[in-house]
Order: structure tokens, then C-alpha cells, then sequence
């Protein structure tokens, strides 16, 4: 009897055999749970109560497989700091969709699982620390209602990997609406397969956009759909000052979730040019170019979908073109409505722009906390906030006190849209290292307390001042690494 609720209906695999490997994940020494989302756990109506650490340790270490699961490596391409290459699941097997008792589809893929076809000389393994990145990241995300895939369980595998140094492998479950990828399409078109993109066109609006199914061209309302969602996403990565930090192709997710995160972290001193990541030297996923990289990777799905969008290339192209081109005027409308939403003012007004600009400038120049400064504007306490006594800022929030008084509502309403979109906590960089660092030694408390707090990011608690800090001014500058 299946008591843990598995309930798979693998269609991935169905598809052609060039779409993927099948394999198992490769078993390793000594599975140890690090850590467990039983909150995740519920929403897929999977029970594991009655399973205990040991057995938990063996299924998410893929020694011992789910039940009624079809494992995959995935094949798929992408551009790679612009440059294109052929790829796939290198440290990653797909167990199988499972389907809620809500009738939601959810991947099951075991991230660090070993070498697979796709791996290209690497080892297919995956450290603690990167893992546990992850799974923080990713849960921070979802309880800042950003799309995003989610981490089930992290389990060590009592193997070591070899990166920089000697670390401790690990493995991540990521649940996802599906790990379709602006690559997977990329992967298909060079095959030159007609047959074959009209498959996975029709198997990717089936599986998460059914409403266009019935379109007169597919491929053309599946582009024009990505679009709006990728949009939305990157206006939400805004937002809060997320920065994905390697927005390759196959890194972006065709179901509109936040995919892969790697060199990641949150933006703490505004400044648009902010990058974290160790290899992005030249900056090309800082955090303003965020936009035209979307808009670059778009781009390329659209020519991907060419030869279905008309039969006439030339006219197809032009299509194409004239979609995406479309694309910064609809960012620029969102992302004006989203920070109108963040300074609590409704409707529009012409000098609306001019006044986001001027709040955006100051804080770049004065080296003030992203966050803060609209914790500061609902009302909240913040740490170091002298410097919202400056003059030129004083300035500025009598102008913003003028726009409020166009809103014709009361001061409640205001700060209700404020408090909506403003978090009061992001997963603080040096918070997070902090919680790596300790896991690292066996000290799971960090850890646990912090996902904790970012599990009420809207929610104000006295508790969690530490925790709404920037790192000390003395810290030196923060970098991520990719963690392969």
C-alpha cells in the first residue's frame, strides 16, 4: 500500500525519446535528512508522518525510489552568458509529475543525483551549502509570493564533493510546475524537427496554459504568454531586490516560476549595478539589466517558434519582431504600477515617474537599504534611520505626502497596499551565510529560525529586528559562487 500518497502520471517521458535519458539516480554512502518541508509536504498531500528520519534519509537520497516513479535525465540547450551550448540534466533526475489530491502537477526531481549522460565530465554531485541556499531562497520566495519552485527535503549524502575545497554532498528535491525551460525549446529547434517543436508546443499549452489550446496559432499565443509572465516574475524580482544572478536561457522556466537558484542573493544598499555573482564579471545579470535580459532570452524562445508561427518565414520573423518589441513599454507599465503600489498610491499621475526616479536616485547615492526605506515609509522601525533625516530626502517625502493626498483614501487603505508588497524581512545575505556556516558544522538552529522568519515576511514582530538588519557597514563585499 502506498501510505505516503505518491501519486505519479508521468506524460514527460512519453514524449520523444531525443527529449530524454532514463535513469536512476546513482546511490550514495550514507543518506542523512538535513531537513524537511512537512508544510510542503501537506500541499501535495503526501504523508510522511508515520516515515521516519532514516526512511526519509534513503527516499530523498534516491537510494530508495518513490513509488509509481519513471525517472529522466532531461535534455535540453541554453545561452550561457550569451553563448549557446547543448546541455541537459548534468546533476538532476526527474522522478515523475505528481498529482495532488487538488489536482495540481507537480515535478519531482532529486537535484545532486549523480552523473547522468548530460553531465559533461562534472561529477552530477551537489554540496550542503548550495542546497540549503536553495531550499531558503526558494521557500522565501514562495512566502513573498513570488512564482517560484519549492524544496521538499535536503538530505546529505554522506559523500564528499570536490569544488574550490572538500565540502559535503547533498541533495535537494525540488518540486516544480514543471522544469520546461526556454532551453528545453532552444534544445528542439536545432534538432530542425518540425514534428517535434509542434509536440512540445502542444505538450507545454496542455500541461499550464489549456485556455489557448484552441488557438488559430499556438505558437504565437504561447509566446505572447510567456511574455506576460515573465514580465510579471522579473517585476516581482524588482520588487523586493532579488537578483537571480545567471538568467540563462535554461534558466528560464517556461511555467513562469523561478528556476535554478545559484549565485543568488538580495539586493541590501540600492544600487542598479549590484551584482553578487563571482563570474558575471562584466555584469550582465546585475540587477537593472534584469529586464533586458528577459527580454533577450524571450527573444530567442521566439525564434524557436518561428517555423510554427507562419509558414512564411520572413512574415513569421516580422510577427515575431514586433511581439517582442513590445516587450519595454509593457515592463515599464508594470513596474511604474508596482512601485506605485510600493509608495501606497493609487491611480496615476504624470509626475508619478519623475517622483519614483528621485526617491530611486537618493537612495542610490546616499547608500540607503532597499527594503528599509519603505519599512521606513510604513511607519517601521529601521536600523540606521538618520539617515531619513537627510534634507534632500525630507524633501522628496513632502513631495510623496502631496502625491498621497490624490488618492482620495484613508491612511488605512494606503498602508494596506504598502504593507502588501513591502517586505518587512528578505532572506539578509549575511543572515543566510550565517545559517550555511552552521549547517556546515552540524548546527541546524540557525537555519531553522530563519526560515522560520521568512515564512511571515509582511508580518512585523519585535523578535525579528536582527533579521530586517543589513549586514554591518564594516562587512566586506558580499559574493555568491554557482556552487557546480
Amino acid at each position: 500500500m502506498n501510505k505516503i500518497g505518491w501519486n505519479f502520471d508521468n506524460t514527460y517521458s512519453n514524449l520523444p525519446e531525443s527529449f530524454i535519458y532514463k535513469i536512476s539516480p546513482v546511490p550514495v554512502k550514507s543518506p542523512e535528512l538535513t531537513i524537511f518541508n512537512y508544510n510542503l509536504a501537506k500541499e501535495l498531500s503526501l504523508n510522511f508522518e508515520s516515515i521516519d528520519k532514516k526512511d526519509l534519509s534513503k527516499l530523498f537520497s534516491g537510494n530508495e525510489l518513490p513509488e509509481g516513479s519513471k525517472s529522466i535525465a532531461q535534455a535540453y540547450a541554453g545561452h550561457q552568458f550569451g553563448h549557446f551550448t547543448m546541455l541537459g540534466d548534468g546533476r538532476a533526475v526527474l522522478m515523475g509529475e505528481h498529482i495532488s489530491k487538488n489536482n495540481v502537477r507537480a515535478d519531482i526531481q532529486f537535484k545532486g543525483s549523480g552523473q547522468t549522460p548530460f553531465s559533461r565530465n562534472g561529477d552530477g554531485r551537489a554540496a550542503l551549502g548550495p542546497m540549503l541556499r536553495e531550499y531558503i531562497i526558494s521557500e522565501a520566495m514562495h512566502y513573498l509570493n513570488i512564482p517560484t519552485t519549492r524544496s521538499l527535503a535536503v538530505v546529505k549524502t554522506g559523500e564528499d564533493v570536490v569544488r574550490e575545497n572538500i565540502l559535503q554532498g547533498a541533495i535537494l528535491t525540488r518540486v516544480a510546475s514543471s522544469h520546461l525551460r526556454v532551453g528545453t525549446f532552444q534544445y528542439v529547434a536545432m534538432r530542425k524537427n518540425e514534428n517535434e517543436l509542434k509536440t512540445l508546443v502542444d505538450y507545454t499549452i496542455n500541461r499550464h496554459y489549456p485556455n489557448i489550446k484552441n488557438s488559430k496559432n499556438k505558437a504565437l499565443d504561447l509566446l505572447k504568454t510567456l511574455i506576460e509572465i515573465q514580465i510579471n516574475l522579473v517585476v516581482n524580482w524588482m520588487r523586493v531586490g532579488f537578483i537571480h544572478g545567471v538568467m540563462n536561457t535554461d534558466n528560464m522556466s517556461i511555467s513562469g516560476e523561478t528556476i535554478d537558484y545559484g549565485p543568488c542573493a538580495f539586493m541590501d544598499t540600492y544600487d542598479p549595478q549590484t551584482v553578487f555573482s563571482s563570474i558575471d564579471e562584466l555584469g550582465r545579470y546585475a540587477y537593472f539589466n534584469q529586464p533586458s535580459i528577459t527580454k533577450w532570452n524571450l527573444a530567442r524562445f521566439a525564434e524557436c517558434l518561428i517555423p510554427l508561427i507562419d509558414s512564411n518565414k520572413d512574415k513569421a520573423i516580422e510577427i515575431a519582431t514586433e511581439i517582442i518589441n513590445n516587450f519595454d513599454n509593457n515592463y515599464e507599465t508594470k513596474w511604474i504600477n508596482m512601485m506605485r503600489d510600493k509608495l501606497g498610491l493609487f491611480g496615476q499621475d504624470s509626475k508619478d515617474h519623475v517622483l519614483i526616479l528621485d526617491l530611486l536616485t537618493w537612495m542610490h547615492k546616499n547608500k540607503a537599504d532597499y527594503t528599509n526605506t519603505f519599512c521606513f515609509l510604513m511607519n517601521e522601525n529601521v536600523q540606521n534611520n538618520k539617515i531619513y533625516e537627510n534634507d534632500n530626502f525630507l524633501i522628496w517625502k513632502k513631495r510623496w505626502k502631496d502625491r498621497l493626498k490624490l488618492n482620495n483614501s484613508d491612511p488605512k487603505k494606503i498602508l494596506n497596499l504598502m504593507k502588501s508588497v513591502n517586505p518587512l524581512v528578505i532572506p539578509r545575505n549575511h543572515k543566510v551565510e550565517e545559517a550555511l556556516e552552521s549547517a556546515n558544522n552540524n548546527n541546524l538552529n540557525p537555519l531553522r529560525k530563519l526560515i522560520k522568519v521568512l515564512e511571515n515576511p509582511y508580518e512585523n514582530a519585535d523578535e525579528n529586528m536582527d533579521y530586517q538588519s543589513p549586514a554591518p557597514l564594516d562587512a566586506k563585499k558580499y559574493k555568491t559562487y554557482c556552487g557546480t
